[in-house]
């Protein structure tokens, strides 16, 4: 068991592509003309190319200049899974351009028979890496020769 302050790590096996379309299913929608967001409530489903997010409230921020997605911001149970690797925290906020996701509240990161978990974490979807800060915990498992 280790315990630091902050731990690098690599986040899934495919790098994603931000500039893929964003898909988003839920059971309610509601819109917000006056500051351009749209609310997604109730088994909110967030896909963009092998990236896939989960949640129970998703508001999702358009850019003024373009009208695409700019942000979106993921409340309650979110799961965040991309190839082999899933993270589940209390909200995660993605910024579409960057491909930065930022989870916080009780993330858990699991990579197989590992699992980490800590504060927060920041996953850079492009380059497929993620950097987890506060009381970070790990379990790891050996490989058993034979």
């Amino acid at each position: 068991m280790a315990q630091t302050q902050g731990t690098k790590v690599a986040f899934g096996a495919i790098k994603a592509d931000p500039t893929l379309p964003v898909e988003v299913t839920s059971d309610t929608l509601d819109v917000n003309q006056a500051d351009g967001s749209a609310e997604f409530k109730g088994n909110v489903l967030v896909g963009q190319g092998e990236m896939k997010l989960s949640a129970q409230r998703v508001l999702v921020i358009y850019a003024e200049a373009t009208g695409g997605v700019a942000r979106l911001e993921a409340v309650g149970d979110v799961v965040l899974v991309n190839g082999p690797d899933a993270a589940s925290a209390e909200r995660a906020d993605y910024t579409i351009d960057s491909g930065v996701v930022v989870m916080t509240g009780d993330v858990l990161l699991t990579q197989g028979a590992n699992a980490l978990t800590s504060e927060k974490m920041t996953v850079n979807l492009t380059d497929g890496t993620a950097n987890m800060v506060g009381r970070v915990k790990t379990i790891l498992i050996p490989e058993k020769s034979e």
